[in-house]
């Protein structure tokens, strides 16, 4: 098991009973259900700033959308929990609720059609979220240190700038943070075909470089089954000409460490060190593409416990996170231009030779502490909270996937 020694301190934490540490405090309105959105945003309103909407659309039961919605309302950015439900829904809310009080939050559940229907529980989803928020403020602080924080990448809107700037200095973040103590974060597999020799040159094992070429395979599969790999026209109009040309882009996220291990969504590394995330459901392709959009993505990263996540474009992307900071890097010093208000780091700087590669990774590192310490990001001053959660379906990881897990 990887020893978690003490490291530097990153921030003032925000101590939860289940042992976890968040950078922010926030309270989660959750619905179960499509059917429970309306309801659920009127009451998410009533909250303030710091009371996010996230949820479930389908009606049909899915253990991976159970376990990530559990996962969403355990994160140690969140301090409490409201979940909305129709009341005729597949989702276990009973099972949902008993977890997230286990972990010791505050934690509620309204089901509409035994409260009186849309008015009546927004009221009550009202009253309900005072009482929630009163526990929540009570919550204790303590130093978090470089070992407890779990940072994320993906990257949205590349173009042919993502993989020279903002993407390497990502992967020279992440050399730091890791050399810290931290644990980091990379996916997409669909996004890194053709990439899987390199990544298992790099795994901390045999048994390990097996599973991520397994992986690999099995995204490259999944893709062609569906018809369309992970490349969108955007990318192509960015001078982008092949998937491996993005593949190799995307692949400079993940900087230069050992690779400690692969996980797939909702499960949470087990100690500093980098981290290859599987998105790509296991079996034979039945819900669709592995992911329709960033914003599904970032929710698997936060699932993982991300406290926060390095998002870099070359196009422009303006989308945000509902629990954790996003923190976005340009690639593309026009598209700074033109959208700097929703840009943190202006990685383009490279190519106007304003600033070495090496800068642009200090530059976003240092970026990561002060979000930490509780600078807001672009996308949460602007209140950006996409959310998407889909069906999805996957088998445990085996023991080969985390070496050093005890």
């Amino acid at each position: 098991m990887t020893e978690k020694k003490q490291t530097k301190q990153i921030a003032n934490g925000y101590v939860r009973k289940d042992g976890g540490k968040g950078i922010r405090n926030i309270v989660v309105v959750a619905y179960l259900v499509e059917c429970a959105h309306h309801v659920a945003r009127k009451i998410a309103e009533q909250g303030g700033e710091n009371t996010h909407l996230i949820g479930f659309p389908g009606c049909y039961p899915n253990e991976y959308a159970r376990e990530m919605m559990l996962s969403l309302c355990t994160h140690p950015n969140v301090g409490g929990v409201l979940l909305v439900s129709l009341g005729c829904e597949s989702m276990d809310r009973d099972s949902v609720l008993a977890d997230a009080r286990d972990s010791g939050r505050a934690a509620e559940l309204l089901i509409i059609q035994d409260t009186g229907g849309t008015r009546a529980t927004i009221d009550a989803g009202g009253a309900a979220l005072e009482r929630i928020w009163a526990e929540a403020h009570q919550v204790q602080r303590a130093p978090l240190y470089a070992h407890e924080l779990v940072v994320g990448t993906i990257c949205g809107g590349s173009d042919g700038t993502s993989g020279i700037s903002a993407n390497p200095g990502v992967g020279l973040c992440f050399d730091q943070l890791i050399a810290d103590g931290a644990a980091c974060i990379f996916e997409e597999t669909g996004e890194l075909i053709g990439c899987e020799g390199v990544m298992a040159e790099r795994a901390v094992n045999e048994g390990l470089a097996e599973e991520i070429i397994a992986c690999v395979d099995k995204a490259e599969r999944y893709y062609t089954t569906m018809g369309f790999g992970s490349f969108a026209p955007g990318n192509a109009d960015g001078g982008l000409t092949t998937l491996e040309e993005k593949s190799m882009g995307a692949y400079s996220k993940s900087g230069s460490s050992s690779i400690n291990g692969l996980i797939k969504p909702g499960d949470k590394p087990p100690g500093g060190g980098l981290y290859l995330l599987d998105v790509v459901p296991d079996g034979e392709p039945r819900f669709g593409f592995p992911n329709i959009s960033d914003n599904a993505e970032i929710v698997e990263m936060i699932a993982c416990g991300s406290h926060l996540i390095l998002f870099t474009t070359g196009r422009g992307s303006v989308v945000g996170s509902a629990i954790s900071p996003v923190i976005k890097i340009c690639a593309n010093p026009e598209t700074y231009a033109r959208m700097s208000g929703d840009m943190d780091i202006n990685a383009g700087a490279v190519l106007t030779g304003e600033s070495s590669l090496q800068q642009v990774g200090e530059s976003i590192y240092r970026k990561v502490m002060s979000i930490a310490e509780g600078e807001l990001s672009c996308s949460e001053a602007l209140g950006h909270q996409e959310f998407i959660l889909t069906y999805k379906s996957f088998e445990p990881i085996g023991p080969a996937c985390l070496p050093f897990r005890g």
